[in-house]
C-alpha cells in the first residue's frame, strides 16, 4: 500500500531530521562519520563490537557476508575479504577464477543492534584489483555516475512489504497472530498491536543506526506489514533495504516468526510489493520532478514526464529486473484478492492516484509499483534509472494519464486506450528483456546474459516441478 501524506512529506522535504526517536532507540549507540580506519576501530571497540560483517549481495539481492575481527578492518578496506565467486549466485565466475574480493566502504559502517558484538560494512566486489561487472551495487553506481554527469542525483523512497508467519509441523504457513483473520485487515489495530513488540524492536534497530523510520502499518493481507523509512539517494536507500531485510528476518526469528519477502505466499491474498518512489535533484533544486504549473495537475516537470516515458517504454523488460522470480507473476495479475483488490499493477500505464496502473503520481514524484519485496534493490534501482535516463535523453512522451480503474475495462477498451498488459509470467518478461537492448547496453551485456541464464533455469525448474494442484487434479482423474 502507499503512504501518501507522510510519504509525500518524507520524499519532498530537504532533510531527514525532525523525527522523534523512541527511548529504547535513544539508548543505543548512534552512528558517526569516521575520519579514518583507526577512528572507526576505536568506536567499535568502545561499543563492544568484536566482529565486522563484510557484507554484499548476490545477483538475487540476498545478503552474503564473512565475519572479520575488528582488528582486521584495514583488510576489509584495503584488499578486501576473499570469496569463491563460483560459490555465489550470478557472479560470472568459474571454480578456477581469482577470488571475488569484497572491499568495504567506510561510510557504510554501522552497528547491528539486534546482534550485539557485531557491526556491518557494505562492500563492493573486485577481481584482480578491478571493479567486478557482475556486482549489482557497482552496476547501480555506474548508472548514478551517468546521472551525475548531468548534474543530477536520484532520490528513492522504498516501501518494503513483508509477512510475519508461523510454520507448523506439516510445513504449512499461517500468520504468526492466529487471530489475524479479517477479510479486509488493512490498517487493523488489533493486527498491529499483537505484533507490536516485534515491530517495535525492528523499528528501534533501524533508528539506532540512523535509518529514519516514520511509520509502520498492517497491510492488506493477513500477517502482512510495511515499515517506511525516509528517502535517501538511490545507493543509500538500496543499502538500507538490504539492512532492513537482514534485521526483519533475524528479529522475526527471535520472536518465533518467519519473516517472508516472497511476493505472493497465498494465492487468495494480496502480494508483497516494494513500491519505489523516485525523484531527481540538483544543487539548487531538491526535486527537479516537481512543477506546480503542470497543466495535467500532477505536479510533474517536463523532465519527470520524459523519465516516466522511458519507464513506460521499457516496462516489459524492466519487469524482469524488478519482479525477478517465478512467484512475482502471481502478484502481477489481472484479478482480485479476498479483500477486493490486489494493489498490484498489471497494465503499462500511469495515472494520478491510480493504483491499477504501473506508475502512480502522488504529486511531484513518480511511484513505480512494479518492484516486489524479493527484488535486488541495487538492480531494480539501476534498471529504473537506466529506463528513465533513456526517456530523458530521447525526450519520450508518456501521453496523458489514465485515471480509470483498469480492472473494470474490457481488453478491447484497454486496447483502444493504448494500454498493454505487463508480462504475465517470468518467461514472457525474460523474452522482453532479451529483446530490449537498453539494459544490456547500460547494465552490461555479460551481466544481463548471466541474469537471463539463471532465470531461465529457474523457469525450467518450476515447470518440471509436480505441484500439489496437479496431484489433486490428475492422480485419480483418468
Amino acid at each position: 500500500m502507499d503512504n501518501d501524506t507522510e510519504g509525500a512529506k518524507a520524499l519532498l522535504k530537504t532533510s531527514a531530521g525532525g523525527k522523534a526517536k523512541s527511548s529504547a532507540a535513544a539508548a543505543l549507540p548512534t552512528p558517526m562519520t569516521f575520519a579514518n580506519a583507526d577512528a572507526a576501530k576505536n568506536y567499535l571497540i568502545e561499543n563492544g563490537v568484536k566482529s565486522i560483517l563484510a557484507q554484499f549481495v548476490d545477483i538475487h539481492g540476498v545478503a552474503k557476508a564473512k565475519s572479520v575481527p575488528v582488528s582486521h578492518l584495514d583488510d576489509i578496506l584495503g584488499g578486501g575479504v576473499g570469496f569463491a565467486g563460483f560459490a555465489l549466485w550470478g557472479m560470472g565466475q568459474e571454480p578456477q577464477d581469482a577470488d571475488y574480493m569484497a572491499v568495504g566502504n567506510l561510510e557504510t559502517l554501522s552497528l547491528i543492534p539486534w546482534q550485539p558484538g557485531f557491526a556491518r560494512i557494505v562492500c563492493n566486489g573486485r577481481v584482480d584489483g578491478k571493479p567486478w561487472p557482475y556486482d549489482t551495487r557497482r552496476i547501480l553506481q555506474l548508472q548514478l555516475e551517468r546521472l551525475a554527469k548531468l548534474g543530477l542525483t536520484m532520490n528513492t523512497g522504498l516501501e518494503p512489504e513483508f509477512m510475519l508467519l508461523s510454520k507448523n509441523e506439516q510445513g504449512g504457513y499461517a500468520p504468526i497472530d492466529g487471530s489475524d483473520t479479517l477479510d479486509k485487515p488493512c490498517y487493523d489495530y488489533k493486527g498491529l498491536a499483537r505484533t507490536s513488540a516485534l515491530l517495535q524492536k525492528l523499528a528501534d534497530s533501524l533508528i539506532a543506526v540512523g535509518i529514519d523510520v516514520f511509520q509502520t502499518d498492517h497491510e492488506d493481507a493477513n500477517g502482512q506489514f510495511e515499515v517506511n523509512f525516509t528517502y535517501s539517494d538511490g545507493l543509500t536507500s538500496a543499502d538500507r533495504l538490504v539492512f532492513f531485510r537482514m534485521a526483519a528476518n533475524e528479529i522475526a526469528r527471535e520472536f518465533g516468526a518467519v519473516c517472508t519477502f516472497m511476493p505472493k505466499p497465498f494465492s487468495n491474498r494480496t502480494g508483497s510489493g516494494m513500491h519505489m518512489h523516485v525523484s531527481l535533484s540538483d544543487k539548487t533544486n531538491p526535486n527537479t520532478f516537481m512543477d506546480k504549473s503542470d497543466k495535467r495537475g500532477l505536479g510533474l516537470s517536463q523532465q519527470a514526464y520524459h523519465f516516466l516515458g522511458g519507464m513506460l517504454a521499457h516496462a516489459p523488460a524492466l519487469c524482469a529486473l524488478v519482479a525477478p522470480s517465478v512467484n512475482s507473476y502471481k502478484r502481477l495479475v489481472v484479478g482480485r484478492s479476498l479483500s477486493g483488490a490486489t494493489w498490484a499493477p498489471a497494465y503499462i500505464s500511469y495515472g494520478g492516484n491510480n493504483r491499477t496502473s504501473m506508475i502512480r503520481i502522488p504529486y511531484g514524484r513518480i511511484e513505480l509499483r512494479l518492484p516486489d519485496s524479493c527484488c535486488n534493490p541495487y538492480l531494480a534501482t539501476a534498471a529504473a534509472l537506466a529506463a528513465g535516463l533513456d526517456g530523458i535523453e530521447r525526450k519520450l512522451d508518456p501521453g496523458d494519464p489514465n485515471n480509470i480503474n483498469h480492472y473494470t475495462q474490457t481488453p478491447e477498451e484497454l486496447k483502444r486506450k493504448g494500454i498493454s498488459i505487463l508480462p504475465q509470467n517470468l518467461s514472457e518478461a525474460l523474452t522482453a528483456l532479451e529483446a530490449d537492448r537498453l539494459f544490456a547496453d547500460q547494465l552490461g551485456a555479460p551481466f544481463i546474459a548471466e541474469f537471463v541464464r539463471l532465470k531461465r533455469m529457474e523457469w525450467l525448474e518450476y515447470h518440471r516441478h509436480v505441484s500439489d494442484w496437479e496431484v489433486r487434479r490428475y492422480m485419480e482423474f483418468f
